[in-house]
């Protein structure tokens, strides 16, 4: 059985604790009386770090929902998703926390989350976690 060790980087992983959803600005749906919509947001250049090695990894987000009273402002997603680049979290982890964190905001009637991460090891992985009308 092999064993797997952990590496210690050259720089200081932080905690998923770290990361604050209060960074996060909730703005107004104004046409939520009109109409459903659906949004879809992509971060193709996400960055955190694999809490065994240490490594990097790197992926896309993909962040589609359908907003109730509220859509988010997307400096503040930028700034929230930066958080992660230096934290220890496994893919299935993180992906779980940003759909909880923007659930938590916007209490949107549907969201899914979708992690594509890069290849490791010669494996890639997508992650998905979502709720909802249509789950």
């Amino acid at each position: 059985m092999i064993k797997s060790k952990k590496i210690t980087p050259g720089y200081k992983i932080e905690d998923p604790d770290t990361v604050k959803s209060t960074v996060l600005e909730p703005m107004d749906y104004k046409y939520r009386q009109k109409r459903d919509i659906d949004i879809e947001i992509e971060q193709p250049e996400f960055t955190s770090v694999c809490p065994m090695t240490g490594l990097p990894d790197f992926g896309c987000i993909i962040i589609s929902y359908t907003p109730d009273k509220k859509i988010i402002e997307l400096k503040s997603l930028k700034y929230y998703l930066l958080q992660y680049r230096n934290v220890g979290i496994f893919y299935e982890h993180v992906v779980n926390r940003i759909l909880d964190d923007l659930s938590a905001v916007l209490k949107p009637k549907r969201m899914e989350i979708t992690g594509e991460f890069t290849a490791r090891g010669g494996l890639t992985t997508r992650v998905t976690a979502a709720f909802g009308e249509d789950r």
